[in-house]
């Protein structure tokens, strides 16, 4: 049996892809090592860009200070969909519903000015990950975090900024709001978790999806088949490290260095040579996030 310290152990380095390609979706703040460790072990196999997230004010501060740095990483910078109601309900004990709400306003507006601020920024070339939660944030956050898709939508569109998705348990919600806002001419549907009647939907719209790691779990046939129904030039790849490591590492730390083993399942589920699917995937990100 192994032991149980062997779940924080960081998988093997995969074989390098001969094309090199981009993670489109990670969260090196989050990561053991240092950033410079962290893409110079990616680059080693073929990853050579990287799309660094952030999740609230400090954390799209940190992307885009990165993103300043290196070359080689672009940043993203929104509030989370559970990071909006957590700014708007988080306020004193003791205020009246009116002072709550009041404040959280304020609050909550004054979060997204500062994420406003960023995505005006070069190296940043995205809003996102904004969309909607079920999963974690209840009924009475919904609201809250559908107004803040919608102010993260503007802003993409303002700032000719590509947009990226969250989207948990609210598939039906989060393409409405898309339509009826009007989606930015880049969208991006991060960590895709839908059949593949919404890829055939997201494509007719000329969204991109990425695919993390739970594309290779072997219960997920059916995110295997909106793969299938993606078309070729809307897919891209992200590992959303450090969570969501592809199998056989699922529960180990997650790095953008283990690209290549979604990349690898992508291409045998497609039936493509692995190098005919990296330069597509590479070239895809670029056209999605316009560097």
């Amino acid at each position: 049996m192994a032991a149980k310290d062997d779940r924080s152990t960081p998988p093997p380095l995969p074989e390098p892809l001969a094309v090199a390609v981009a993670d489109s979706h990670t969260h090196l703040d989050m990561q053991s090592g240092t950033p410079a460790e962290g893409l110079a072990k990616a680059a080693s196999v073929g990853v050579t860009t990287v799309v660094q997230v952030g999740c609230d004010v400090p954390g799209s501060r940190w992307a885009a200070d990165l993103a300043a740095q290196y070359e080689q990483v672009h940043a993203a910078v929104a509030l989370h969909p559970n990071e909006a109601p957590r700014i708007f309900l988080g306020d004193p004990d003791g205020w009246s519903g009116q002072q709550r709400k009041a404040g959280g306003a304020a609050a909550l507006d004054e979060a997204l000015a500062e994420i406003d601020r960023l995505a005006a920024l070069p190296q940043v070339v995205a809003v996102g990950e904004t969309g909607l939660d079920y999963f974690r944030t209840g009924p009475e956050g919904v609201e809250i975090q559908k107004e803040s898709f919608r102010r993260h939508i503007e802003m993409a569109k303002r700032h000719g900024k590509a947009l990226v998705i969250h989207d948990r348990d609210a598939h039906e919600d989060v393409i409405a709001v898309l339509l009826e806002e009007g989606a930015p001419e880049r969208t991006v549907f991060h960590c895709y978790s839908g059949d593949a009647e919404m890829a055939r939907t997201c494509a007719e719209h000329g969204w991109y999806l990425s695919f993390a790691g739970p594309v290779t779990f072997k219960a997920n046939q059916p995110l295997r088949d909106a793969l299938l129904a993606t078309p070729q030039d809307r897919i891209l790849v992200e590992t959303d490290a450090p969570f969501l490591t592809p199998h056989p590492y699922r529960g180990r730390p997650n790095a953008p260095y283990l690209i290549p083993v979604t990349v690898r399942a992508m291409a045998a589920t497609l039936g493509l040579a692995e190098d005919e699917l990296s330069a597509a995937i590479a070239a895809n990100t670029a056209r999605a996030f316009g560097y």
